[in-house]
């Protein structure tokens, strides 16, 4: 029996001997079935239990004179069987063996990602409350907007991270779904209660319908969740990129003791991990197109999407792994820089409290217009002389008439601009 103990690392999920040994697995539960419904004897079972074996090589021997996966294992079951084996694969096709186990797989790749992710997941969770409130500016279009603190940017991520793992077990429970339905999915040689027993021993779920195949809708759904998990991957190795940049400096992927980071260049500290996570998220998009392709078929079926799923499946599953272990190594050592987040955010010279300027002056009574007007004259005075955009505000006579300067400061006051941040962790319920 294929229990969830035994589930196999990432990359030995896709081998051939877990893939054979599931075949097995499958091929036996059918005969198991057959004979509680009396349609082979209950001894034959006990023998096929007993004998069936199978050798890697072998099939491969086989399969090259014959040119057939299945029964290239078939044949070389039956030789470890014996007569017995004549009542393996009863009623069955080869589809109902191949697209159930490649759920299997598909369920064990989900479950090792499931616990990588989860780990991800929780150091995000710890470095947002670390840095809470370390403060640092807030970039739109890469242009300082407001302040935040890096950890509400850790907290973003944090959210979406949770939302792929809601994806990613939906996605792992509509592909855990097996079909013993025969040539054309009509159970025309087969009961259905074959199905039924076989999926349950397995750990999945009789297809409510199905042709010769399992529809590859669901196979698609699954590699998309992968893609957008490995999107959101990118996003976070794309901003560490950004702040590692010699111009902010605020924080860095991890530099190990004795690596290098350039051939000609010894100084170098290049953010290599996260530039790599990137470049992966890309494979991975281009194998969701791959899948959808894969959904139309030729009537009850055809193996035009047999030869895709043997790539992209397992590359796709491997490649999320390692882009989780990845991100994790840098989330956990990543050198984080507060003095430059401070050195940095004061670089505007004030201009990101435009906005809570523009809304005190509202509260006063000045129309948006008008108000908009005062503060940009002086914002872009700011920006084209390199004032002090508060002192410059202080300064202009049509604006103090509303503002006091001890107003100003307070309004300007960077705790005042933060004072909702406890309130959004509680909310994501980051302690």
């Amino acid at each position: 029996m294929i229990e969830r103990y035994t589930l196999p690392e990432i990359g030995q999920i896709w081998s051939e001997e877990n893939k054979f040994r599931i075949w097995l697995e499958i091929e036996i539960l059918a005969c198991e079935a057959q004979a509680k419904l009396g349609r082979i004897p209950e001894s034959a079972v006990q023998e096929i239990r007993q004998k069936a074996r199978f050798d890697v090589q072998r099939i491969q021997e086989i399969e090259a004179r014959t040119h057939h996966d299945v029964i290239a294992f078939l044949t070389n079951v039956a030789e470890y069987v014996g007569e017995a084996a004549r009542y393996i694969h009863y009623g069955m096709t080869s589809s109902d063996v191949l697209d159930t186990a490649l759920a299997v797989q598909m369920k064990q790749a989900g479950e090792r990602i499931q616990e990588k992710l989860a780990i991800l997941v929780d150091r995000v969770r710890q470095q947002a409350r670390a840095h809470r409130h370390t403060l640092m500016v807030g970039r739109t279009h890469g242009v300082h907007a407001e302040p935040i603190t890096f950890g509400f940017k850790l907290a973003v991520w944090f959210a979406e991270l949770q939302r792929h793992q809601e994806r990613l077990k939906a996605a792992i429970q509509r592909v855990s779904v097996g079909k013993i339905s025969g040539a054309v999915g009509t159970f025309d040689h087969l009961d259905p209660f074959v199905e039924a027993y076989v999926c349950e021993k397995l750990g999945l779920q009789p297809a409510p319908i199905s042709t010769q195949i399992l529809q590859r809708d669901r196979h698609a759904e699954y590699v998309a969740v992968l893609a957008q998990l490995a999107a959101t991957l990118e996003k976070m190795a794309v901003e560490i990129r950004h702040l590692q940049r010699t111009e902010v400096l605020e924080v860095e992927e991890p530099f190990r003791r004795g690596q290098k980071g350039s051939s000609a260049m010894p100084h170098k500290r290049n953010p290599i991990l996260s530039e790599r996570i990137s470049g992966l998220a890309r494979l991975l998009r281009g194998h969701v197109t791959a899948a959808l392709e894969n959904v139309a078929l030729w009537h009850e079926r055809d193996i035009s999407h047999s030869s895709v799923e043997r790539v992209i499946l397992p590359d796709a599953t491997i490649t999320v792994y390692y882009m989780l272990e990845k991100m994790r190594q840098i989330i956990e050592d990543m050198v984080v820089y507060p003095e430059r987040m401070q050195a940095n955010l004061e670089k505007s010279r004030g201009l990101i409290f435009s906005q809570a300027i523009l809304l005190n002056l509202i509260d006063k009574g000045l129309s948006r217009e008008e108000a908009y007007r005062l503060v940009q004259r002086n914002a872009m005075q700011s920006w084209e002389e390199g004032g002090d955009f508060v002192a410059l505000i202080k300064e202009d006579a049509e604006l103090t008439q509303y503002l006091s300067p001890d107003e100003i400061d307070r309004i300007c006051s960077l705790q005042r601009r933060l004072k909702n941040i406890d309130l959004i962790f509680e909310r994501l319920g980051i302690g």
